[in-house]
């Protein structure tokens, strides 16, 4: 039994997601010696809640991470391009949060739940967390691959506006305060209004006609689950919910899965809640079921009308909670459960 204890810096620790991973870190008790909130320069000398404690924000430009262990990234891909082979080279562990190193064949990109042994190659000291819509998509379909093979994924994402951060909620909250004042919206932070609105844009649009949030979808399944004959047909959507993202997904499986035979399967899958009865309310929804709370739960598990071998999910997961922070701290601890060495115990 691992029973060191570990020095953690959170890197972007002002930030939704960084706070979040505080309060994920002193909920299920990580083993820390101390942990250091760090981030710009303007946020030095502010505080963080951790527990019943109190950080005072160090300036990330100037600190020396020689004595960390672990370092958890949520502070956007510049500052992980920066900082994360810096933080790696003085020997920490990094988990980044950003789309940086993803796609980089020697990171590792890791689900806690679908594929922790991966986290045992990584040469470069760096292990990329998944994004938000792939993250919550990923504990439901890998059991479903592995016993039956998936050959096609439609999926169409909710996605909640804590997903472009503080300043987006701010806007959302703005705008329907403004609307319900019979006064006009006035966006900033997204193109066009999102208060009682549907935006299917998120992220950059790609020479192919698709944002890069959903190419996401398409590179992130193919790596995490190994394979890239997986065909993926992705649309993201911003819709006007504050925290808890939401997808409708449609899968063609190699081997006839019936709708019983995947709530069976999904009762035992790590990490994942089904909810799914044919009555009013026995369906998950962000706000009833996924804002706050750690598993991601599917629902409207039925088959697909117009395939014989389709079947239809309603996925739900807080994308902040979830999607980001919590899979970080399972990395971490998957990390001592591998027996990651302390530093202060070789002092």
């Amino acid at each position: 039994m691992n029973t060191q204890q570990y020095k953690v810096a959170v890197v972007g620790a002002t930030g939704a997601v960084g706070e979040t991973m505080l309060a994920i870190l002193a909920e299920r008790r990580f083993p820390v010696r101390e942990v250091v909130a760090l981030a710009s320069e303007r946020s030095a000398g502010s505080t963080v809640e951790f527990g019943d404690d109190e950080l005072v924000v160090q300036d990330l430009a100037s600190y020396d991470p020689a004595d960390i262990d672990i370092a958890l990234f949520s502070a956007g891909g510049a500052v992980s391009r920066d900082y994360a082979p810096k933080f790696a080279a003085a020997g920490a562990v990094v988990i980044d949060n950003s789309s940086t190193f993803r796609y980089d064949d020697d990171v590792p990109l890791v689900v806690s739940e679908v594929n922790p042994e991966a986290i045992r190659q990584r040469p470069r000291g760096i292990i990329a967390n998944p994004n938000c819509s792939t993250m919550q998509l990923m504990p439901v379909l890998a059991p479903i691959h592995r016993e039956y093979g998936i050959e096609r994924i439609n999926v169409a994402t909710y996605q909640s506006v804590s997903g472009a951060g503080r300043s987006a909620l701010e806007e959302l909250g703005r705008q329907t305060a403004a609307l319900l004042s019979f006064q006009q919206a006035d966006p900033q932070r997204f193109p066009v209004q999102i208060a009682f609105n549907l935006i299917p844009h998120i992220d950059e649009f790609q020479p192919n006609g698709y944002t890069k949030e959903e190419m996401k979808l398409v590179w992130e399944t193919r790596k995490i689950l190994g394979d890239d004959r997986i065909q993926v047909n992705p649309t993201a959507v911003r819709v006007p919910v504050f925290y808890g993202h939401s997808e409708a997904v449609n899968i063609e499986t190699r081997k006839k899965l019936s709708a019983d035979e995947a709530r069976a399967l999904l009762r035992k899958a790590p990490g994942v809640e089904v909810v799914d009865e044919c009555k009013p309310g026995g369906y998950p929804t962000p706000v009833t079921h996924a804002s706050g709370k750690d598993p991601v739960f599917v629902g409207r598990i039925r088959e697909d009308l117009s395939h014989p071998r389709g079947l239809n999910l309603w996925v739900v997961a807080d994308n902040i909670r979830k999607g980001a922070a919590l899979n970080a701290v399972q990395i971490a601890e998957l990390l001592l459960a591998e027996g990651l060495p302390a530093k202060a115990a070789h002092r």
